[in-house]
């Protein structure tokens, strides 16, 4: 049985309180009403529309290819699945990099046509201004630091990052930029779980971790790769609660043989 508080909106202040009071952070992705709402009625903190459908949902290799546009058809799929659990979505790759006007016009359309209650940007330094300026006119915003997708082209590679003391305090120094902006939390992807640990302690906003061990103030993964849909895709940081593809395959092949054999419909499956 569920509690008042276990059933209340979640909003980013709580999401903060949850830092302070100690008490991990569960985060997943989702870009379907149907997925959606099972999470949310399984009492999980944040969803997160990410822009890796870009990846599980529309089959490219990298999250440069999806829109604003799809980014919103999603994420308004997903808001109607949701009751408690706060909603944040991607602001897709050339969003937001290009100017400020065009960061807060892009980050106003979204927040306005999904009812999202937040955003995520990618990034440090470079794109401080945007978040000052999109927190200032009242636009939630999550950060992500580490390894950030959009930008794979730069690294040429997937690997861990801030393994060298230089990108380490980077990462350190733009956490804190982050914060200063006004980023109510912080998604750290792929770094070192003494990197990680720091971060977490020098910042009094919530961290969430992605492949960056366990002294996060939280956690994220993708879903398909929680239930094991996305079966060629095994990092090390992804724990597989259950093996869907397999399962999925199984009862499909049982409906075809049940056609094929007259198996199905029934008597009582017809009218």
């Amino acid at each position: 049985m569920t509690t008042g508080e276990e059933q209340k909106k979640l909003t980013t202040l709580s999401i903060r309180e949850r830092k302070n009071a100690g008490k991990k952070i569960a985060a997943l992705t989702a870009y379907d009403f149907t997925t959606a709402t099972l999470l949310d009625e399984s009492g999980i903190d944040v969803i997160l529309v990410g822009d890796s459908l870009s990846n599980v949902f529309q089959g490219n290799e990298t999250t440069l290819p999806v829109s604003v546009d799809e980014m919103i058809y999603h994420t308004r799929a997903v808001q109607k699945g949701i009751r408690r659990a706060l909603l944040i979505t991607d602001m897709p790759f050339l969003s937001y990099q290009v100017t400020v006007e065009d960061a807060v016009r892009n980050c106003g359309r979204v927040m306005k046509e999904t009812r999202a209650d937040g955003i995520k940007i990618e990034g440090g330094l470079p794109i401080i201004d945007v978040v000052k300026r999109v927190t200032d006119i009242g636009i939630p915003v999550m950060g992500h630091l580490g390894l950030t997708p959009q930008s794979i082209n730069v690294f040429g590679t997937y690997k861990v990052r801030g393994v060298q003391p230089e990108e380490q305090q980077k990462i350190i120094d733009d956490a804190t930029r982050l914060e200063d902006a006004g980023a109510f939390s912080i998604v750290l992807e792929k770094i070192p779980a003494d990197l990680a640990q720091k971060v977490t302690e020098k910042v009094s906003v919530p961290t969430i971790g992605i492949g960056a061990g366990p002294h996060c103030d939280g956690q994220i993964l993708v879903i398909n790769d929680l239930l094991g849909l996305n079966e060629h895709f095994r990092p090390r940081f992804v724990r597989r609660y259950a093996e869907l593809g397999e399962s999925i395959r199984t009862h499909v092949r049982q409906y075809i043989d049940d056609v094929r054999n007259i198996r199905f419909p029934d008597k009582d499956e017809s009218y």
